[in-house]
């Protein structure tokens, strides 16, 4: 099936960069005064450089970043990798593609643009909510809807199993110390959110001394199921985990596939799958 994604069996929001911005943190968002907002949550900050907009948490660690004059570009080049799941899946036509973690609505805005699919986006902290209407044009779509919520509790809640075929993981706080939401239980709730078949891509930190944990947690939760993305400059690492029945894929269909994303999304996609076809074994990818 060179040109669709391939068939499963049997059916036959953060940046640990060297990214402090070079101008720095800029001012807190003066609209968001603490007394709003309960004071354990971050506080969001601006800055902007080149005609980037960046979003911090009062430190100089990125948490999202937008393109003044090209809102839906993924600029962070491990926004783009948190797309790499459409190598194996069509965006869907009525469950969500799910976000943990809104950061400056850079996966949603993309979604917007370029899928018709719902879109559902958890986020803990309100005020991030507020300053991605108020500074990163997060869209007004009735098709996207941002839920208040803490996203370990989220993901277990039973109303929430089988709801996103697709869920986006990237949860981190103010000090960028490796993900906020790791256990096994929670990448097992994740997995009952996505119901019978499908993908979750986490966004981890490769040089952090969390990685290895959540490689372990990950693994437990989806049955050994999880492919790495290469790691980009910055740090980021991205990790797919499957549910559903097992794929057996030929490099050549998923490169095939990587071409019919890269044209469609504008993204990457073939050097993504020539660095997971490296991993086929007789000839075949297993997910």
């Amino acid at each position: 099936m060179p040109a669709s994604v391939p068939a499963w069996n049997g059916q036959a929001n953060a940046l640990r960069v060297g990214a402090r911005t070079p101008r720095g943190v800029g001012p807190t968002i003066a609209a968001m005064t603490r007394s709003n907002y309960p004071s354990e949550l971050d506080q969001p900050t601006l800055s902007e450089l080149d005609g980037v907009r960046y979003l911090h948490f009062n430190t100089e660690w990125v948490q999202g970043a937008m393109r003044v004059k090209s809102p839906a570009e993924l600029v962070l080049e491990y926004t783009g990798q948190m797309m790499a799941w459409l190598l194996f899946l069509e965006p869907p036509k009525e469950e969500a593609i799910g976000m943990l973690g809104l950061g400056a609505g850079s996966l949603a805005r993309f979604c917007v643009k370029h899928t018709r699919s719902p879109l559902l986006a958890v986020e803990w902290n309100p005020r991030v909510t507020a300053a991605c209407h108020m500074f990163f044009r997060l869209p007004g779509s009735n098709r996207l809807l941002v839920e208040h919520a803490d996203a370990g509790q989220w993901v277990a809640d039973p109303v929430n199993a089988g709801r996103c075929p697709v869920l986006m993981v990237d949860l981190y706080d103010a000090s960028a110390e490796g993900p906020v939401r790791d256990s096994v239980k929670f990448y097992r709730d994740c997995r009952r959110v996505l119901g019978e078949v499908g993908v979750v891509a986490v966004n981890l930190f490769g040089r952090h001394e969390s990685f290895g944990k959540n490689i372990d947690n990950l693994s437990k939760a989806f049955d050994d199921r999880v492919v790495l993305l290469p790691e980009v400059d910055a740090g980021n690492q991205i990790v797919l985990a499957f549910s559903g029945p097992r794929l057996a894929v030929t490099p050549a269909d998923l490169l095939a596939r990587a071409e019919v994303v890269e044209s469609k999304y504008g993204l990457p996609a073939r050097r993504w799958a020539r660095a997971l076809t490296r991993h086929a074994v007789d000839g075949v990818l297993h997910f």
